[in-house]
């Protein structure tokens, strides 16, 4: 298992996280307009950003169960906010283009 350092976590993390509301909020917009393929690939975009981020995570949570201990920062915190704000985020908008799409049927 490679040794992942805090700040590659952090850094992972924040990007992955900012990645994914970049995605849902596109696939919002293109659902807004109608364009529903187009927001279907913007929601698997989003997903693939959280899943990678949470790989990440349970990565640093797996060293750490295995004795690797790291010191955790406020930033480190500060990241792990920022990946729950967005899962949150990317979940009530799923369900808002679903509620779109059931409304153009």
């Amino acid at each position: 298992m490679e040794v992942i350092v805090p700040d590659q976590i952090i850094m992972g993390l924040i990007l992955n996280a900012g990645d994914a509301k970049q995605h849902i909020y596109q696939a919002l917009s293109y659902a807004k307009e109608g364009k529903f393929a187009e927001s279907d690939k913007e929601v698997e975009l989003a997903d693939n950003a959280l899943l990678e981020a949470h790989n990440m995570q349970t990565e640093f949570l797996a060293q750490e169960a295995s004795g690797t201990k790291t010191e955790i920062s406020a930033l480190f915190v500060h990241s792990q906010d920022h990946l729950m704000t967005s899962i949150t985020e990317v979940n009530l908008i799923k369900e808002i283009i679903d509620l779109r799409k059931e409304l153009k049927q």
